[in-house]
């Protein structure tokens, strides 16, 4: 009889452990989604590789695979056509024209922008003109300015400092050159005047000698360069979209207390400062000093800056490289962000 009752209850606690295994088993598989995310190894996208370090998507339920590129405007495409779930960059004049013909994708967050008191990006003179009086952006007129290329971010900014300064594009020689390295080099070489430059590369230039800054862009005005964008897929599944972003508000709120805080209006670094140009510079391949000379400013909770998104539109259908005007509207939704932080308080 003891035996019998032995074997029973023997049964019953191999059953009661089967049963814990396969709904451990499910609960992980329900739990635990992959999300695909395009990438350029740039410092901008530090709270992705923070909040992958940390575990804050994890925390989420969330895995997420980096797809890496090489420029911004396959990950608009890939994005756009479900490709990847989310894309990581710039805003461009072709992201506008890809909207307005159709295509369908959504800017959801912060992922860097230019601000008052921090480097990020900059106008630079050569050194040569900036010793012969070349001191502010209205001594441009009538000089060569090298940009990457039509429509571009540098694009935008060059116009609308030069415009902030009563000057126009008309004012100056608009020099398309392609790459950073080229802007960096034809400055070096005298075959410009002046270039629009990112961190760490503004720092580089000064550093070798040959570029001065005329002025930082985020002195003049607030811009929202680079966005997180969602696919036509992501933006249904709201669900997956909100755990994204409370996973990514997480890490932007680590990544600013660590490298953005201000005192006496100097940057000073936080508790995590080391930590996170550590991540940073494993991510990007970018030697640490040189993370550390290019840090963008981003929102604490990645709060995208939603009206200049039109500022954006308006001025590119002015100066005529969009196709089709758009409302921001078509582009921008910000209630999933709204939803995330809400569950974050």
């Amino acid at each position: 009889m003891r035996r019998k009752v032995g074997k029973v209850i023997l049964l019953i606690l191999v059953g009661l452990l089967l049963v814990t295994i396969v709904f451990t088993g499910c609960s992980k598989s329900k739990e635990v989604e992959k999300v695909k995310i395009g990438l350029l190894k740039l410092t901008s996208s530090a709270p992705i590789f923070i909040g992958i370090e940390k575990g804050f998507f994890k925390e989420e339920g969330l895995n997420l695979d980096i797809e890496w590129f090489e420029a911004a405007q396959p990950i608009a495409v890939a994005t756009a056509s479900n490709q990847v779930d989310i894309g990581a960059t710039g805003i461009t004049a072709s992201l506008f024209n890809m909207v307005g013909s159709g295509q369908s994708l959504m800017i959801v967050a912060d992922k860097g922008r230019e601000h008052t008191g921090y480097s990020s990006s900059a106008i630079l003179v050569r050194k040569d003109l900036w010793e012969q009086g070349i001191r502010k952006i209205e001594d441009l007129k009538g000089k060569r300015v090298g940009i990457t290329q039509t429509g571009s971010t540098f694009h935008y900014m060059i116009g609308r400092l030069l415009e902030e300064k009563g000057l126009t594009l008309n004012d100056v020689e608009i020099v398309s050159l392609g790459k950073i390295g080229a802007l960096m080099a034809s400055l070096q070489s005298g075959q410009v005047d002046a270039v629009i430059l990112n961190e760490p590369n503004i720092s580089k230039v000064e550093s070798a000698g040959y570029g001065k800054i005329l002025s930082q862009v985020g002195d003049v005005m607030d811009y929202q360069t680079s966005a997180i964008f969602f696919s036509p897929k992501l933006v249904k599944d709201k669900s997956i979209g909100i755990k994204f972003l409370k996973g990514y508000i997480k890490s932007t709120r680590y990544y600013y207390d660590a490298v953005l805080n201000l005192k006496d209006g100097k940057v000073v670094p936080g508790t995590n400062y080391n930590e996170v140009i550590n991540i940073i510079a494993n991510y990007t391949g970018v030697p640490v000093e040189d993370v550390k000379s290019g840090l963008p400013y981003l929102d604490r909770d990645g709060k995208l800056l939603s009206p200049d998104i039109q500022t954006q539109i308006d001025w590119y259908v002015g100066h005529k490289m969009i196709d089709k005007p758009i409302n921001s509207s078509q582009v921008v939704n910000a209630e999933m962000w709204e939803t995330a932080l809400k569950e974050l308080k």
